[in-house]
Parts: structure tokens; sequence; C-alpha cells
């Protein structure tokens, strides 16, 4: 893979700098219980952002699969704060135009939408934003055997794009100034 030659975002600056201490030891790929559903180990994607591999670590889903459980931080014998580090790539991936990278962040970009719109995910109106996003119209038939199977156990349901609780706006108004 190839190198990014855009200067790295503020964020991957710091996040260089929290790692520069890893003895790579692999604690943080070990205590992940989402590490068997990303394409790289934390591992590997701590290396990769040491030797500023960019293109490559953001086209991958490990960062977005952290669900910020704090057990790599919590193992790591180093004392490195890895979800920190993992919250900061992600704030940089919605920065950075990586090719790649584009449906994750339209992925996550219309799930947040839902729930500032609605305080919760509404499922098809967050999946059709998000298809209309990615201005691909074969993408919904990647996701038609998942959707029909979230239908059947009656997980998914259809709702007055109308009817809205709009009760988080205001956090989400807070949290848009604080991050600037």
């Amino acid at each position: 893979m190839t190198q990014t030659t855009k200067a790295p975002p503020k964020e991957v600056i710091k996040v260089k700098e929290m790692l520069k201490t890893c003895i790579q030891c692999g604690t943080c790929t070990g205590s992940c219980p989402n590490a068997p559903f990303m394409d790289l180990t934390p591992r590997k994607m701590w290396r990769m952002v040491l030797m500023d591999r960019l293109d490559q670590l953001f086209s991958s889903k490990t960062f977005i699969l952290c669900s910020s459980c704090y057990y790599c931080t919590l193992r790591c014998p180093r004392g490195l704060e890895l979800t920190t580090a993992m919250g900061l790539l992600k704030q940089a991936s919605s920065r950075m135009d990586i090719k790649g990278a584009n449906r994750t962040r339209q992925f996550y970009k219309a799930f947040m939408d839902s729930v500032e719109k609605h305080g919760r995910v509404r499922e098809t109106e967050f999946m059709t934003h998000y298809f209309m996003a990615m201005k691909n119209p074969l993408l919904p038939l990647e996701f038609t055997p998942l959707g029909l199977k979230l239908m059947a156990k009656g997980k998914m349901h259809f709702q007055s794009p109308f009817a809205t609780g709009n009760k988080l706006s205001k956090l989400f108004q807070k949290i848009r100034e604080l991050e600037g």
C-alpha cells in the first residue's frame, strides 16, 4: 500500500505521540472482544500509525469497530490510553478524504443523524439516508438478506418520517460547539 502524501491530521500526530512507547506486545489485540471482527488487529493498526500507513489504516474497519470498552487501555503493560487513541482516529477519519473511508464515514453520519433526529435509530430511515449518500444503486442489494431477516424477527419497523422525538438536538449542538 502507498503512504498518504498529505500531512496527517492533528489527531493522528497526537496518536503517534501517544504510541511511541508501544512495545507491540499484542495485549490490546488479545484483550479486545471485537478483534475477531476487525480486518486488522489493534496491534497491526498501531504499527500502521507509527509507520504513517494512513491510507491502509483508514480504509480498514478496525478503529470504527472499537466499542470503547477500555480493556486494551486497562491491560496495556505500558499504560497507553489506547481507547482515547481509537477515538482520535475516529475523529481524524471524519476529517480526511481517503478513498475507501467514505463508506464508513457515511454509515456513521447517517446513524448519528437518525439518533439526533429521533432520540434513537430508525433503521429504515437510517439505511435509506446511507444508501442515498453512497450514490450506488446496487448497494441496497447487499443488505437485502439482512433486512429480510430483521423484519422477519420483528427487529425492524416502518415508521412515519414525521414522528420525531428531537430530545437530543440540544446535546448534539453542544457537542458540535465543543468539538469546534
